[in-house]
């Protein structure tokens, strides 16, 4: 290769391009890469290969997890101050933080039982069952169960935020006051509920959103809130199934090390639904 061929296959730095950052923002510094890059802790003595998947597979969750409460606390704001477009935006955004949280079971997948029965012993009783921010997705969607804030009195911080939590309209007690100040009609006891307590079907809004479906076009940004809101819970649920499946490849019927029964554990959380309405009228279509 001649050395005007060579200079063409290699691209040269701009001589706009920032060198030098003893005193300024590097990319590094923006996102905190020491700290971030810093935080895999193996436990497993010897270090086990697989080990750092593992932890890297949750954390990268638990990251993605804290952009999407900040996106559903967003939404449900912006429904409380009848602002429904942005919070349609909000919640596009949420359903594509779902979709890769679902397809990152696909690289845990790779993990055999073998390879993990070299690092289950070191997890000791942790779980992501003891996810804080798991737990606050459901309680924002409205799966709300006080005892699953006990787990956490150990970590006052996350106590508290899931405490308040409790306490606070979900995202779908947010649409439903939306639309009851739209003229909809939505059963008093619907809005006047015990906050805390996980939602539960009411026949009367079946009827009203019924009458959405009936005329979509008439009702149209309810009606494509409704369906957002079922794309959210069916992505929910797929995430669930994979997470079942993955467990299930993985340690098959063996305990969680949280203490749960594992696989049934998981399976029974396939039964939940948050927007039971906006399934149960589809019946009625």
């Amino acid at each position: 290769m001649s050395d005007e061929q060579e200079a063409r296959a290699v691209r040269q730095i701009e001589e706009g391009v920032q060198r030098d950052f003893s005193a300024a923002m590097s990319y590094g510094d923006y996102l905190g890469l020491d700290q971030l890059l810093s935080a895999q802790h193996p436990r497993s003595q010897p270090e086990q290969h697989d080990e750092l998947l593992f932890i890297v597979q949750h954390q990268t969750s638990e990251l993605w997890l804290k952009l999407m409460l900040h996106e559903l606390r967003s939404a449900r704001s912006l429904l409380s101050s009848d602002e429904l477009a942005p919070a349609l935006k909000r919640l596009a955004r949420v359903k594509r933080i779902q979709e890769i949280l679902t397809e990152q079971w696909s690289v845990l997948a790779t993990l055999t039982p073998s390879e993990y029965a070299e690092i289950r012993p070191f997890l000791a009783t942790s779980s992501g069952f003891q996810s804080w921010q798991y737990r606050a997705v459901e309680f924002l969607l409205g799966n709300k169960n006080a005892d699953m804030v006990k787990v956490h009195d150990h970590d006052e911080a996350a106590r508290s935020m899931l405490a308040q939590l409790l306490e606070e309209p979900s995202l779908y007690d947010e649409f439903l006051r939306y639309l009851s100040r739209r003229g909809y009609a939505i059963p008093a006891e619907v809005l006047e509920r015990d906050l805390t307590q996980p939602y539960r079907e009411n026949a009367e809004l079946v009827d009203t959103f019924a009458a959405v479906y009936a005329s979509p076009v008439e009702h149209w940004g309810v009606y494509e809130t409704c369906e957002e809101l079922v794309d959210l819970e069916d992505n929910f649920q797929q995430w669930r199934f994979r997470h079942l499946q993955v467990v299930t490849r993985t340690i098959g019927h063996k305990k969680g090390t949280g203490g749960s029964s594992g696989v049934d554990f998981l399976r029974r959380a396939l039964d939940l639904t948050f927007f039971p309405e906006l399934y149960s009228v589809r019946t009625r279509v």
